[in-house]
């Protein structure tokens, strides 16, 4: 029975070195990991409205209206 105590304890200490110690996550990666997203609408898609954005105003960079 003391074995089993023992062994718990380590994993413990363990567990909690691990924690104290081990790769550290930045806080936008545990935010990724604790609340997957689903898909982006093109309308949260930064690079769905910068390119929208470019092929509005023309190939050149000017406002397509302007002739």
């Amino acid at each position: 029975m003391a074995f089993l105590f023992t062994l718990i304890g380590i994993m413990a200490v363990g567990l909690l070195l691990w924690r104290a110690f081990g790769p550290q996550m930045s806080d936008e990666s545990r935010q990724v990991r604790s609340a997957p997203r689903g898909p982006v609408g093109p309308d949260d898609d930064p690079d769905f409205l910068k390119d929208l954005d470019r092929r509005s105003r023309g190939s050149n960079g000017s406002d397509a209206d302007d002739h």
